[in-house]
């Protein structure tokens, strides 16, 4: 994952080194892996611009590096730029931002949307509002991301603090392997709560993603409008 707003990675089906892309997406960090995956399976000619992940802790500096992320895309001479991100707990101003500079962002309020379905996660916490959420990155980089951000390398004592409402960890996973169930496993008896797994993949990011880089064809029988698909969601408000 890189440091800055506008570190660019190419990605195409059969190359990694492609010097411009008609489509870049500026995305957030957690999901960047999964959208280069998608893009070089998909033989998506994109350039992906990975912004930190460690953002969703400071969710009101997140609007202000897209944007410079997006400038930084423009300059480069892409034709369309996409904003990989949910709302993320900008309250809108993703949204807003999105409308301002005239690009798409992904649907959903968070990537747990994206994995599992927005009726999926009301479900899990109409079941029991004390859960925990867990995604392969957060898994991977539980440590940094959770454990020393909130000081608990140093002052273990403050768990209950923070932690104490929580019933119940669910891991939405993208590609478990054995390491990442043991990784998973370790998180649930620190916080000694069961662990429950549900199996997401990618399929919603990937459907997500889709009418970004491949808008509808246009309909040459409505003057050249673009043909709307019938379960095509809204991106921007």
């Amino acid at each position: 994952m890189s440091n800055s707003a506008t570190a660019r990675t190419s990605t195409t089906a059969s190359s990694t080194n492609s010097a411009s892309s008609p489509v870049e997406i500026v995305a957030c960090g957690a999901l960047a892996g999964h959208i280069r995956e998608i893009a070089t399976r998909r033989g998506w000619p994109v350039t992906v611009r990975p912004l930190p992940a460690a953002l969703h802790n400071r969710p009101q500096r997140i609007a202000g590096d897209a944007k410079r992320g997006i400038a930084a895309a423009e300059a480069s001479g892409a034709k369309t730029v996409v904003l990989a991100y949910a709302d993320c707990g900008t309250y809108g101003a993703l949204d807003d931002l999105a409308t301002e500079a005239g690009v798409s962002r992904l649907p959903g309020l968070h990537c747990y949307d994206l994995y599992a379905g927005k009726a999926q996660i009301e479900q899990l916490f109409a079941e029991e509002p004390g859960t925990y959420l867990l995604t392969d990155y957060l898994i991977k980089s539980f440590d940094k991301a959770v454990i020393k951000p909130l000081g608990l390398d140093r002052h273990p004592d403050l768990w209950t603090d923070y932690f104490a409402h929580y019933r119940r960890l669910v891991w939405l996973a993208q590609q478990p392997t054995p390491e990442l169930e043991e990784a998973a496993t370790r998180i649930a008896h620190q916080f000694n709560l069961p662990l429950q797994r549900i199996d997401t993949g990618t399929k919603g990011l990937e459907a997500a993603l889709e009418p970004l880089i491949e808008p509808p064809p246009r309909d040459k029988s409505n003057g050249g409008a673009l043909r709307t698909r019938p379960d095509e969601r809204q991106t921007t408000r």
